[in-house]
């Protein structure tokens, strides 16, 4: 297994441009992020149908669901997973939700488990079934803590154990590095092991920027254009 890039973006220019790179794997979404372009609640889903059409039937789409309850998370991820193939129910790390993952996964929806910190979260939501967990590392890092060292211990304890017969159709767990805030960030979670890096748009520019390149670049046009006027 490869490491991806998710985006982490409710924009849907930021979408088709990072789409039109050849490099995204997938999206990863919630309503806040929606509401910060101006979008409304009970436009989410209708959203959501945009986004899964923009990247294709081969790249998941986590929506998260707003709902607190167990009951009223396995309605909402219903609705969400039957506007498209690929949609994953995103739901967050709490007693409520390991319940409603459990429910969901018994019927066959793909879940990602976010908000996750500890080792004991992530193997619970492995336990319940998530095919997605999500451990946060930048909002370690705004308390003072290691989310990097953090994540690699979710890293290697998920990889030391088989949850296959806990998944969808015996898939394996992909553990997201969620909350990045860096490249850095990025080149760690990747030396770690982690499957995938959601990153914001901007993050992701940065991944591919360089100054070094970015020298090499201004080399080369000035050696072209000398070549050109000899």
């Amino acid at each position: 297994m490869n490491v991806k890039f998710f985006l982490d973006t409710a924009d849907l220019a930021e979408i088709e441009e990072a789409a039109s790179w050849g490099a995204l794997a997938g999206v990863t979404t919630n309503p806040t992020l929606y509401s910060r372009i101006g979008g409304k609640l009970d436009d989410f889903h209708a959203h959501i149908k945009r986004i899964c059409d923009i990247v294709g039937p081969d790249c998941p789409v986590s929506a998260e669901s707003v709902a607190m309850t167990r009951d009223e998370i396995v309605r909402d991820g219903r609705e969400l997973a039957a506007i498209a193939p690929n949609v994953v129910v995103k739901i967050p790390t709490m007693v409520e939700g390991l319940a409603a993952t459990r429910a969901l996964a018994d019927e066959g929806i793909p879940v990602n488990m976010t908000l996750c910190f500890t080792v004991p979260q992530a193997i619970l939501a492995a336990r319940a079934g998530a095919r997605y967990i999500s451990p946060f590392v930048g909002r370690f890092d705004d308390i003072s803590e290691d989310g990097l060292a953090q994540l690699d211990d979710v890293v290697r304890a998920i990889g030391n154990y088989d949850f296959s017969e806990d998944t969808v159709n015996g898939e394996q767990i992909e553990i997201i590095a969620a909350s990045i805030r860096s490249a850095n960030h990025v080149t760690q979670a990747a030396l770690m092991g982690a499957d995938i890096a959601t990153v914001p748009f901007g993050i992701l520019k940065k991944c591919v920027q360089h100054p070094l390149t970015d020298r090499g670049l201004e080399s080369f046009l000035k050696d072209w254009e000398k070549v050109q006027n000899a």
